[in-house]
């Protein structure tokens, strides 16, 4: 759902530190871990599926992390352990996030390198 109003957005906590969404920004329940998605972010990633539903469809950049730490966001930050994920939606590493392992494995399929 898109906070599609004129708000300032509001703050919550999530991955271990206080995130803030803004108006325009999107509330994404991703089977089940709901978060924010900042909304230009989301028109370059997102295509509409069917009404009221979106899929990812861009291609990210990701390395596993050799040790834990925190990675700063666009709606805050988020920690992370050692093998998850680090995963960003550009190859400069402009707007990351981390994301467990398994929870990797299972959202995303690697590309062919070519």
């Amino acid at each position: 759902m898109r906070l599609a109003f004129d708000t300032e957005g509001f703050t919550y906590r999530r991955w271990g530190s206080e995130q803030h969404c803004k108006g325009g920004d999107w509330i994404v329940d991703d089977d089940g871990e709901v978060h924010t998605v900042d909304a230009d972010t989301f028109a370059a990633t997102y295509s509409a599926v069917s009404p009221g539903r979106y899929e990812k469809r861009a291609t990210v950049w990701a390395e596993r992390a050799s040790e834990a730490g925190r990675i700063e966001t666009k709606e805050g930050s988020t920690r992370y352990e050692a093998g998850d994920f680090v995963v960003s939606n550009d190859a400069e590493g402009r707007d990351s996030w981390a994301i467990a392992s398994a929870r990797f494995e299972a959202t995303y399929e690697a590309l062919d390198e070519r």
